[in-house]
């Protein structure tokens, strides 16, 4: 099971409006609210780990010092692999931040390994100019595998008002 993407001390999220049909689908915009990973780790994880299933933390921060606070959180838990998010196309700083560079994303890849006790994912983003650069760049960090891939970014526009739908304007 792949838990929701969390963070230190909890997330509100988007405003709305953050989800909308189209013709081909939905395009959400959710922002990553959570109830954050202290939260998480106390009331949601036990009842997870009953289940004898295998548990993939999928995390974020807004710098490489809470990710790995995020990744070393994790390290007295049951989760059996952490899934990194650098990728969000819906979060303002943090997130994808490091995942549209191959050196940000190697510096945080590098960092969350010296502390992660688990194997560690990254989760890439399809939202730049070359993805194999960056994946590249992760695997010589010393990530454990690549996570492909984040969402791919829509616009819907309300014509008769001729704004977008979405609070955030884009969504995924």
């Amino acid at each position: 099971i792949s838990v929701k993407g969390l963070c230190l001390g909890g997330r509100m999220g988007n405003p709305p409006s953050r989800l909308t049909e189209t013709p081909s689908g939905m395009l959400n915009c959710v922002g990553l609210q959570n109830p954050g990973m202290e939260s998480f780790i106390e009331h949601d994880l036990p009842w997870l780990l009953s289940k004898n299933v295998a548990i993939i933390a999928n995390f974020f921060g807004t710098s490489i010092d809470t990710y790995c606070q995020a990744a070393e959180a994790f390290a007295p838990t049951g989760v059996h692999m952490l899934e990194m998010n650098i990728s969000c196309p819906n979060v303002h700083g943090g997130g994808m931040a490091f995942g549209t560079s191959p050196e940000a994303a190697a510096a945080v890849t590098r960092a969350v390994k010296a502390v992660a006790t688990k194997p560690v994912y990254i989760k890439l983003s399809p939202n730049v100019t070359d993805i194999v650069s960056i994946a590249r760049a992760c695997a010589d960090a010393g990530a454990d595998g690549l996570s492909l891939i984040n969402t791919l970014l829509g616009m819907r526009i309300d014509l008769n008002r001729r704004k977008p739908i979405l609070a955030n304007v884009m969504g995924g």
